[in-house]
């Protein structure tokens, strides 16, 4: 495990003796501390993490990171490269190591305790469905390796380093998402994750208003492929022009998955059974499998790939990956549940992208009984706006038998769904969640199935909260 000498030697490049105390893990929440926890005191927007730093040593904190000086009674050692210490563990009061930036300092203890473990590190970005693809990845690879993996969505500057220290030197693997917003983020979240396996999923539009157009998004998420190593692999969607080009940019190994016969792992046969998973054929070399697994929507065939091509680059036997398909612990986000007019609830309201938007409703497509589409606004697609929203509609007049929109931007998906022949009578748009709510509760009957999405800060979940029958 690490130890407070660890931390020191991160941020000091020397090794204190009698400092053994070990650190369970990290934490930047102090309703999050566990008693051994390193509490990092991050300044924010809102609230200061130093305000909080005896809460962290009353649920258990061993030490914590500041960048000030703070009242209390605490032990503060201002720490400096090359600077010798000498710590007692029998330390007679909580201990406050100061930096002169603890996320930064948090950042560097990472980046040393990546280097002091021997275990394979499988990174994963791309714009839809890098959680689901984490959590099947890591139900595959648990097979035979003791496995970490990012809990939730930490894949940023922060989340990311957080993961790393909760890893100890029994681990074997650990399964990284890698987000991206600004060129040279996954760079760095690279640099100290050292990953040798890189999973790219596609690239879409998601985060386009911050991330920028694809192309720029494409430069960003192939930083991944650019940082594995010579004897590292490159786990590639051939079904995505843009993943494709990556290939050229790694010198690492290249796997293809997908859904085209050229990919070096590949399926055909694909077939929906609603919330009962998808069946399908996998193409391995001479190889042919026949696979069904718990996973909604046949869009999730992918995902099944990535996990796959992971587990085959790693060394693991068929038996092992299909037993790590079936397992179906992997937390997918949506969910079914029953209205009181008996109608069947899908829950997909954690976020929304055009790519996950049309998954969505080609698992509607799937399904049996009149299909109601409820959508909200996709946010953050900057000069995509107009074009995902359309797109979304046009799908949407396809697979729905009745349309109900939230928000402004809602607005544009019912009228590219009118425009592509859904009739007036079967939308209905709203302003906000409350309008939504009081419309599905006079029009659903048991013989609905309704498909709630929108982005995250748009608040559908609110529509599921209101609908659904506590069990």
């Amino acid at each position: 495990m690490l130890t407070l000498a660890d931390a020191i030697e991160a941020l000091t490049n020397t090794r204190p003796a009698l400092a053994e105390m070990v650190i369970t893990e990290a934490a930047i929440d102090s309703r999050q501390v566990i008693p051994g926890s390193l509490f990092v005191a991050m300044p924010g927007e809102r609230v200061d993490g130093h305000d909080f730093v005896a809460d962290a040593f009353q649920s258990g904190a061993s030490l914590a990171l500041i960048q000030h000086d703070i009242p209390g009674s605490f032990r503060t050692v201002r720490l400096a490269q090359g600077q010798s210490l000498d710590l007692h563990t029998d330390l007679d009061a909580p201990l406050c190591l100061l930096v002169e930036n603890t996320l930064t300092a948090l950042q560097q203890i990472a980046h040393f305790w990546r280097r002091k473990l021997d275990l394979r590190v499988i990174g994963i970005t791309g714009s839809v469905g890098k959680s689901t693809t984490k959590e099947v990845i890591a139900e595959v690879l648990d097979q035979r390796y003791r496995t970490l993996k990012s809990p939730g969505n930490m894949n940023n500057e922060i989340g990311l380093p957080l993961t790393i220290l909760r890893l100890g030197r029994g681990h074997e693997r650990a399964v990284l998402e890698m987000g991206f917003y600004v060129p040279g983020e996954i760079a760095f979240l690279c640099d100290i994750a050292l990953p040798e396996i890189g999973v790219v999923t596609n690239i879409g539009t998601v985060h386009a208003e911050r991330a920028g157009s694809q192309e720029d998004i494409f430069r960003g998420k192939s930083e991944l492929v650019q940082a594995l190593p010579a004897n590292g692999v490159a786990v590639l969607n051939l079904d995505d022009p843009w993943v494709c080009k990556m290939a050229e940019l790694t010198r690492a190994s290249v796997f293809f998955y997908g859904l085209d016969p050229a990919a070096d792992l590949w399926a055909d046969e694909v077939e929906g059974l609603g919330l009962e998973g998808i069946r399908f054929r996998l193409h391995y070399r001479h190889e042919t499998l026949y696979v069904r697994v718990p996973m909604i929507g046949q869009h999730s065939v992918h995902t099944a790939l990535r996990a796959a091509a992971v587990g085959l680059a790693d060394g693991l036997t068929w038996q092992e990956i299909l037993d790590g398909l079936r397992q179906g612990h992997a937390q997918l986000r949506l969910t079914a549940v029953r209205t009181e007019s008996g109608a069947l609830l899908l829950d997909d309201t954690y976020n929304a992208s055009p790519e996950s938007m049309l998954a969505a409703l080609n698992l509607l497509a799937e399904l049996g009984g009149r299909k109601v589409a409820v959508l909200g606004d996709m946010l953050e697609l900057g000069q995509y706006e107009k074009q995902g929203h359309e797109m979304v509609g046009v799908r949407a007049a396809e697979v729905a038998d009745s349309l109900v929109t939230v928000g402004t931007r809602g607005h544009i998906i019912a009228t590219a769904a009118r425009r592509a022949g859904l009739g007036s009578r079967k939308i209905a748009e709203f302003e906000n969640q409350d309008e939504a709510i009081a419309h599905l509760r006079k029009s659903l009957t048991k013989e609905d199935v309704v498909l709630v999405k929108g982005s995250h800060s748009i608040r559908m979940d609110r529509i599921v909260a209101a609908l659904e029958v506590p069990e």
